[in-house]
């Protein structure tokens, strides 16, 4: 007995070889569509991830703007005001609210840690004790008003 070739071999039909040709074919072309379909999705992801990442830089820097102005408070960010005294009186002001919020936040403080909160202790004691008493002490006078300088 010799070995016969697989084509000898009885593995079925002619239309059942096709038939299963034919669903390896389809299974083949379903790969290939869903491999493009994925490669397109993966794409338009990496659009979306570069232009949320140029926004999320367009926040973080407006964030920024944003705090110094709420830090230095209203006004600083006009032009300078066109009389000496004008100037003057914007940085009184100015300094006034300075003054105010450092007062706020050292009641803050005192009241942190009058209740053990982790703020206070946060701050060297010493640094902490030194504002405190920096802000016991009467204001020193202005040593001469801005216009005469």
């Amino acid at each position: 007995g010799g070995q016969e070739c697989w084509r000898g071999q009885s593995r079925g039909s002619l239309q059942q070889l096709a038939e299963r040709y034919a669903d390896l074919a389809a299974s083949h072309s379903e790969a290939l569509r869903q491999r493009e379909e994925r490669e397109w999705h993966n794409a338009r992801l990496r659009q979306e991830n570069a232009r949320l990442r140029l926004e999320n830089r367009r926040l973080r820097r407006e964030n920024r703007c944003l705090f110094r102005q709420a830090l230095l408070g209203p006004g600083l960010d006009k032009p300078a005001a066109s009389e000496p005294g004008e100037e003057a009186e914007a940085l009184r002001a100015q300094l006034g609210r300075l003054q105010e919020k450092h007062r706020r936040a050292l009641q803050h403080l005192r009241r942190c840690r009058a209740a053990g909160g982790t703020e206070a202790s946060e701050l060297d004691d010493g640094e902490l004790d030194k504002l405190l008493e920096e802000d016991e002490q009467p204001p020193s006078p202005p040593e001469q008003p801005l216009e005469k300088r």
